[in-house]
C-alpha cells in the first residue's frame, strides 16, 4: 500500500540552496507543502518572505501560503549577519528576477501561530523541516507545550558537531543565527522526532559544476533558473574552499525528510553555547558513557544526529529532482 504524501512545513531563508531545496520538494510526489514559512538568515526575513512567495509561485503553487516569521531572534536581536556574499543581495544570487508577488501577499498571521495551529488540524501528519536559525520553531513551542506530540517529526538543517563551523571555526550558520532558539529545540523535542544535519553531512554532498551546467537547457522546470542563481554560489565556493561546485546543505536536508535511510544516525543530546567567542557551537554528547554529578547535558532529551550519509544516492536523488520535467 502505498503512504499517503508526507505534510510539510519548510521553514527557510530563501536562499539559492533553499531554492533548491523548494523547488526540488515541490517536485516530489512524496510530500505535500501546505505551507513556506519564512525567517532571517541567508537575506533578512523581508526579502525572505518574498522570495519564498516568489518560489511558490515558480512552483505553480500559489495556493501553498506562506507566514511571514520572526525578524528579530528570540531574544529580540537584530540579525546581525547577511550572507550576501553567499547568496547575493537578493538571495538569488544577484540575478535580478523579477517579482509579481510582494511582502504583503503573505498569509496573515505570525509563523509560529500557524506551525502551532496547523499541528493542531492535522495531529501526527506535519513535518517541520527547518533551513534556517529556529526561532520560528521556538516560539511556536513556547505558544503549545504539546507541541511535539502533535507533530509527525522535525527535520533540523543546523550545526557542526565532528567539524568546524562555517560562520566561524565554532559555529555553523543556522544555529548562529539563534542559539538561544535552537536551545529551546534541543530542550524539547527528541528522537525520534527530530532529526538534525549538520556540515558533518552535508559536506559530503555535492553538486559539481557538470551538475549544474547539466540543468541549463536540460528542459526541466526549473533547471534554468537553478543554474543561473548558483554561479554566484559556485564562484563563493571556489574562493572560499578551492571547489568545482557547491555544497547541497538545504536539499540534503530535503533528502533526509523522504529518505532517512540514506543516512547514518546517532542518539545523542546537543547543547548548543550562548555566549562567547564560541556563540553557536553545536556539543554532541555521544552517551559513550555516565557522567558523575551533573552538567548541561544532563537531563536534555535525545535526538538524532546526522553522522555518515550514502552521498552517491543523496546527490542523484537530488539531481533527479531538480531535472524534473
Amino acid at each position: 500500500m502505498t503512504s499517503p504524501p508526507i505534510k510539510l512545513i519548510i521553514d527557510t531563508d530563501p536562499g539559492i540552496d533553499d531554492s533548491q531545496a523548494i523547488l526540488g520538494a515541490f517536485s516530489c510526489p512524496e510530500v505535500d507543502i501546505v505551507a513556506l514559512t519564512s525567517i532571517f538568515g541567508n537575506v533578512p526575513t523581508d526579502i525572505a518572505t518574498r522570495n519564498a512567495l516568489f518560489l511558490r509561485t515558480k512552483a505553480g503553487r500559489p495556493d501553498v501560503p506562506v507566514y511571514r516569521g520572526c525578524a528579530t531572534s528570540l531574544c529580540g536581536a537584530a540579525k546581525e549577519r547577511i550572507a550576501d556574499f553567499v547568496h547575493g543581495r537578493d538571495g538569488f544570487g544577484n540575478t535580478n528576477q523579477t517579482f509579481t508577488e510582494t511582502e504583503d501577499a503573505a498569509s496573515p498571521g505570525s509563523a509560529a501561530e500557524h506551525i502551532v495551529r496547523l499541528a493542531n488540524e492535522h495531529p501526527g501528519e506535519i513535518v517541520v523541516l527547518c533551513l534556517a536559525a529556529l526561532t520560528n520553531l521556538a516560539l511556536a513551542l513556547q505558544l503549545d507545550a504539546r507541541l511535539q506530540d502533535k507533530l509527525k517529526g522535525v527535520v533540523v538543517l543546523g550545526g557542526a558537531y565532528s567539524v568546524n563551523g562555517n560562520v566561524n571555526p565554532a559555529a555553523e550558520a543556522n544555529i548562529y543565527g539563534d542559539p538561544e532558539a535552537a536551545n529551546v529545540v534541543f530542550c524539547r523535542i527528541e528522537r525520534p522526532k527530530l532529526k538534525v544535519i549538520g556540515l558533518d553531512v552535508t559536506h559530503k554532498c555535492v553538486l559539481t559544476t557538470a551538475d549544474l551546467d547539466g540543468l541549463k537547457g536540460c528542459g526541466s522546470r526549473h533547471g534554468d533558473f537553478l543554474h543561473d542563481i548558483s554561479q554566484f554560489y559556485l564562484k563563493y565556493h571556489r574562493e572560499s574552499y578551492g571547489m568545482e561546485g557547491i555544497f547541497l546543505h538545504d536539499a540534503a536536508a530535503f533528502a533526509a525528510v523522504v529518505r532517512p535511510e540514506l543516512f547514518e544516525w546517532r542518539a545523542g543530546k546537543v547543547v548548543v553555547v550562548e555566549d562567547g567567542p564560541a556563540r553557536g557551537q553545536t556539543i554532541l554528547d555521544r552517551l559513550e558513557r555516565p557522567w558523575i554529578g551533573e552538567n548541561a547535558w544532563v537531563g536534555r532529551p535525545e535526538v538524532e544526529v546526522g553522522v555518515g550519509v550514502d552521498s552517491g544516492q543523496v546527490v542523484a536523488f537530488v539531481v533527479e529532482l531538480l531535472r524534473s520535467k
